[in-house]
Parts: structure tokens; sequence; C-alpha cells
């Protein structure tokens, strides 16, 4: 099922690079929150695709929502984002990605996020380790904070959100260097091979991060709520490292 994900992801993929740049339709779910023309094509295709090799399969993706086959058993469900990074592809700004996660009994198998723009495949299956485009790929030995370069995004009711601005500064003045790209699928992939040293968003949805946390676990990483707890991809919010910064992450979200 890993091959699966993994030419699943490509086709979607395809989809989005053929109509990238072009005069494309834009409707919005939400003040800020678009949904294109592209979005709707990709995750058809990935939904067809699941429901003619795996039809006893469920499907949660972010277009459509929660589908579930008559015949299904409930063990297996795939976790789908057609287009991560919506409001950069709709302005021709080239860091968006498809991610694709599989799913038994609630614990997550194999995660796939693919970017067409720089042809980077990244995947994980549980208990194989994580790799990018076939190589394996580890989380940083970053051992310090103030050495290492973070990621976040801006949830859409950023305005909602009083502590956003707070972490925001907070890890400005603590970290190396903090980047937000607008692609939490991206960025959890990017800890995973280690272009970052953390991570930390809030708001997010399942198909933004299922296939991430699998990467990062897989590849070394650790994964977690602000203040160390399990994470769950439906209970956010998220912080994610090389492990080796994450308690030293941890304190500075408790800040005031």
């Amino acid at each position: 099922m890993l091959n699966f994900a993994i030419q699943t992801a490509r086709d979607a993929g395809q989809i989005l690079l053929e109509r990238f740049g072009r005069a494309i339709q834009i409707t919005n779910k939400g003040v800020i929150d678009l949904v294109t023309e592209a979005d709707v094509a990709a995750e058809r295709l990935i939904v067809e695709r699941i429901r003619s090799y795996h039809p006893r399969h469920s499907i949660l993706a972010e277009e459509s929502g929660e589908t579930r086959t008559a015949s299904g058993d409930g063990e297996w469900r795939w976790i789908v984002d057609p287009l991560d990074g919506t409001t950069n592809y709709a302005h021709g700004y080239p860091c968006f990605c498809v991610s694709v996660a599989l799913e038994r009994a609630g614990v997550l198998q194999i995660g796939v996020i693919y970017d067409p723009t720089r042809d980077e495949l990244f995947a994980a299956e549980r208990g194989e380790g994580a790799t990018l485009n076939g190589r394996r790929i580890r989380v940083t030995e970053t051992q310090e904070l103030n050495r290492s370069l973070l990621c976040t995004g801006f949830p859409y009711d950023v305005r909602e959100r009083g502590d956003f601005a707070r972490h925001f500064h907070n890890f400005i003045m603590h970290a190396q260097g903090v980047r937000r790209d607008g692609s939490a699928a991206l960025d959890l992939a990017y800890v995973a091979c280690g272009r970052f040293d953390g991570f930390w968003e809030e708001g997010l949805n399942p198909w933004d991060v299922a296939a991430g946390v699998l990467l990062i676990e897989e590849a070394g990483g650790r994964v977690s709520r602000y203040d160390g707890g399990p994470f769950d991809i439906h209970t956010p919010p998220i912080l994610s490292s090389n492990g080796l910064i994450h308690d030293e992450m941890m304190r500075v979200l408790a800040m005031r």
C-alpha cells in the first residue's frame, strides 16, 4: 500500500502542476480560506483511486469530508489533503504539496508527501523509517534552541488566537531563525529530513498533519502537544522537533 500511496500522490501532484500558474477558478470556504479547482480535481483522482483499489477502506479528505463505504469494516482509513498550501498555489507561490496517509485502527501506518514543483517525494511506513526520493532521512542533531531553524504557520483564525503572537515573538527571540512557508505538511516533512529543527502550530486539521507526523517519528524525531502530552491528529496544537530541542521549545511555549 505504500507504493499505491506514492503513485497516487505523484499522479495528484501532476494535476496540480499542470494547472499551476494558469488562470483557475478560486472560491472561498471562509473569509480567507480558499479552495481551487485544482484541489477538487486532485482530490477526485485520489478518492476514485482509493475506491477502485481499496473499496472497503474509509476516507477522510479535506474537500469532501468523511467518506465511509457500506461494506467497509472501519479498520483502514485514508487521510488526504489534495493540496496543502492552497493560498500559496492560488497566488503562484511554489510551496505546496499533496499529503496522503493511511491509518489502521487509529494508528498511522503510511505517510506520503509529494512536492511536485521540486519532484520531492517524502515517504514513511511504520517501523521501516522515512525516505526522500528513496534515500533514508533523519532529523537534525542540533541540541540548542539558539542554533535552531524553526518553522510555524499562521492559523486561518490567527486574529482570534491571542497566544500566537506571543509564541511567535518568543521563538524569534530564542531561536536562530523562524520561517513561515504556508504548507504545514511540507514543514513537517522538512523537520523529518533535517531542513528545520522544529515546528509548532495550532488550529490544524488531521489531513494537514497525518503524513508528516509519521515521517518525523520514523526519522527519529518527536511529536507532542505543546505541554509534551501525546499528540492526536484530531486535537491540535502540534509541537514537533528533532527531539533534542523539544523540552526547550516547550519552555518557550509556556512563557508569559
